[in-house]
């Protein structure tokens, strides 16, 4: 009989998620092992492979009693030791400088919103953040709302998205997503809209969002993405762009089934190629590659498939193994979409810089690789290691998590959602997968490292 675990972290979707969290915390716990009490991420192992780099934050030089750079330090990857009983102090204080706006600068608030949010990122705060929730977030949203400056506001946002990933709760998709939504539409701030699009992404995707709400998200990501961001009054601000295409990614990992949706997302993501902005092209080109991926699914046991529907390159795909079967076509012109995918990766127009140029390549030889064979994940290859006289596939990609943990990044949909977190936590994704069960279950980690 077929692996049923395996099945729900392949498929996403049936259970609700806080379902799903409660059913496989045994199951996480025993593989996980000692896990759960390793120390805080080594340098090494907070490194981000994800192509975009989170902004500056800054520095929180207020005089509290311990350095408040240490916490940045953390989220950059240092080696810092700080006490259970200090970040927790600081985070009360910082909860209570928040909940108690009135009393504070516009300043001091948003420096309140960037330190708790720099806190609950590097460190696993369930229980003081759920405890002063209904207080804490009103005034987050308040200052979302209000938008008295726009670092106030975008710090606002930021600490929400933290809070979320944080709390596991299956309401508060409903408590925030009007104000996100007005956000996005109305802001006249590029950075409050982009920021506002990946936090109603993380509402979605971890705030208990149903699979018609998800698919609402969606449409409102796409039609930004059709429109250039003209639809919320953002025309050709490539960051927008980005946000939106990233978040329809983000949240298309989280459905089943995305035949209907797809004939008309991939038309819009195969017209961003044609950005000259490159960090909108990759993106379109990781949501192409998470369409193709998506259209082959395990053969069911009792299902019969014509040879021409079973991809015999799949590793997978041996003799009295499982077959991967193609649902349905993605895209009917694949062959002028390829051809467009070549020219990408081998780009060489000085009108785009070095850096780009070299990001364009690499991404888009793997996004060919998928759309040509779509059980191919991210960072395929076929060179051989010399360990197992196997080809490489899709398992090169990895992340260190600690001495006894690490995730293959070999599917696209791990990898938009890494991309996704890590954005949201910075360099404390890896303390968070450590610790907190919501993160460690939307990339399960897929094998041991030696001791």
């Amino acid at each position: 009989m077929r692996d049923l675990r395996r099945r729900a972290l392949e498929s996403h979707k049936t259970v609700s998620r806080k379902a799903r969290t409660s059913q496989q915390v045994s199951t996480a716990s025993s593989a996980a092992g000692s896990t759960a009490n390793s120390p805080a991420p080594s340098r090494a192992a907070s490194r981000n492979p994800s192509r975009h780099p989170t902004d500056d934050e800054d520095d929180l030089s207020d005089g509290t009693a311990w350095s408040t750079n240490s916490i940045d330090e953390i989220l950059n990857g240092e080696d810092v030791e700080i006490s259970e009983e200090a970040w927790k102090a600081e985070l009360n204080v910082r909860i209570e400088q928040i909940i108690n706006l009135k009393r504070s600068s516009t300043e001091g608030r948003a420096d309140s919103l960037n330190a708790f949010a720099h806190i609950i990122m590097a460190r696993y705060a369930y229980e003081q953040v759920e405890e002063h929730i209904s207080a804490l977030l009103p005034s987050i949203l308040k200052s979302i709302r209000q938008e008295t400056t726009e670092r106030e506001a975008v710090k606002a946002l930021k600490a929400l998205a933290a809070t979320i990933v944080t709390l596991n709760s299956a309401t508060i998709y409903d408590d925030v997503t009007d104000q996100l939504k007005r956000s996005i539409q109305s802001s006249a701030s590029v950075e409050v809209k982009v920021n506002a699009i990946h936090t109603l992404g993380i509402a979605a995707f971890f705030g208990g969002a149903g699979d018609d709400e998800i698919l609402d998200i969606m449409a409102l990501f796409l039609e930004i993405v059709e429109s250039d961001g003209a639809s919320v009054d953002a025309q050709d601000e490539g960051n927008v762009v980005i946000a939106a295409l990233e978040n329809w990614g983000l949240l298309a990992t989280e459905m089943d089934d995305l035949e209907a949706e797809t004939e008309t997302a991939v038309e819009a993501f195969v017209e961003q190629l044609e950005s000259a902005d490159a960090g909108v092209q990759i993106a379109a080109g990781e949501n192409i590659a998470l369409l193709y991926e998506k259209s082959y699914t395990i053969r069911e046991e009792d299902e019969e498939a014509s040879v021409d529907d079973v991809d015999p390159d799949h590793p997978e795909a041996v003799k009295d193994g499982e077959k991967m079967v193609k649902r349905y076509t993605v895209y009917r012109r694949q062959d002028q979409l390829l051809h467009t995918l070549d020219e990408l990766a081998k780009v060489s127009t000085r009108r785009i810089s070095k850096k780009d140029r070299k990001t364009l390549h690499s991404s888009f030889a793997d996004i060919r690789n998928t759309v040509e064979k779509p059980t191919r994940g991210p960072g395929y290859s076929m060179a051989i290691d010399q360990e197992t006289g196997r080809a490489y596939g899709s398992g090169r990609m990895k992340v260190r998590i600690n001495r006894s943990v690490e995730i293959r990044i070999d599917k696209w949909w791990k990898l938009q959602r890494l991309t996704a977190l890590r954005r949201t936590l910075q360099g404390g994704f890896t303390y968070h997968y450590d610790q907190n069960e919501v993160v460690s279950f939307a990339i399960p980690f897929s094998m041991a490292a030696r001791r």
